[in-house]
């Protein structure tokens, strides 16, 4: 089985000009499993600790980093790292995941799968509720809107208002000497609570996002370069 990295967006069709051009962009998917009893980094399925978040862009799981939205301003220095999400305490656990996707992408789903709910071995949470933001979140976030999840279950996003509008430019390439390029971050929070609920040590849960990347070059029907990028 091959594999293909490149840049840019995946455009596919059959006719790139006239009145009946029929290029699509492609779908994708970014996911990262968290399995609660895996607790070193850099591990299958590392599921995170306290203040840790996990990136979806290693094989396997590697620790992720959140970083301070820039709002589309450049820095000579760089992007800044954002604060450690909240630590655990008492009845209350944040874990979630870090997606980094090319700035201004579309988001079409948030995917939250439950496969066994989150126990410190004595009590099990009967709650997670995520938020999807641009940065570590603890009430509804800018990009989706998801119910609590309350059992071994599916949960999915709803998108209205602002919520809709393409990812924002988050943060610039943070490696030295490459272009300052921009990346949008998309973290998804979960906030997995029950009465006393201290460390999970077991328990799995899956994110997902899944996102178009838009063309920022292929202008339109009267302007170039309308066509001559695909």
């Amino acid at each position: 089985m091959g594999r293909s990295t490149f840049e840019g967006p995946i455009l596919s069709g059959d006719n790139r000009f006239g009145p009946i051009r029929d290029v699509g962009y492609t779908d994708l998917v970014q996911t990262a499993l968290l399995d609660f009893s895996v607790t070193t980094p850099n591990t299958a399925n590392y599921g995170g600790g306290s203040g840790v978040f996990v990136s979806s862009n290693n094989i396997p799981n590697s620790t992720g980093v959140i970083y301070t939205p820039q709002s589309g301003v450049f820095s000579n220095t760089g992007p800044t790292k954002a604060s450690a999400p909240t630590a655990d305490t008492s009845g209350t656990i944040y874990r979630g995941v870090v997606f980094y996707v090319p700035y201004s992408s579309n988001i079409t789903d948030v995917i939250v799968d439950v496969g066994t709910l989150p126990t410190d071995g004595s009590v099990t949470a009967n709650s997670i509720q995520p938020y999807v933001s641009n940065n570590f979140a603890t009430s509804t976030g800018v990009y989706a809107t998801m119910a609590a999840i309350t059992s071994a279950t599916r949960g999915t996003a709803t998108f209205v208002g602002s919520q809709l509008a393409p990812t924002l430019q988050d943060f610039q390439n943070p490696q030295v000497g490459t272009q300052p390029s921009w990346f949008s971050q998309v973290v998804v929070t979960l906030k997995i609570t029950n009465t006393s609920l201290t460390t999970p040590t077991s328990g799995q849960i899956e994110v997902t996002v899944r996102y178009t990347q838009l063309d920022m070059n292929i202008g339109n029907s009267t302007t170039y370069p309308y066509g001559n990028f695909d």
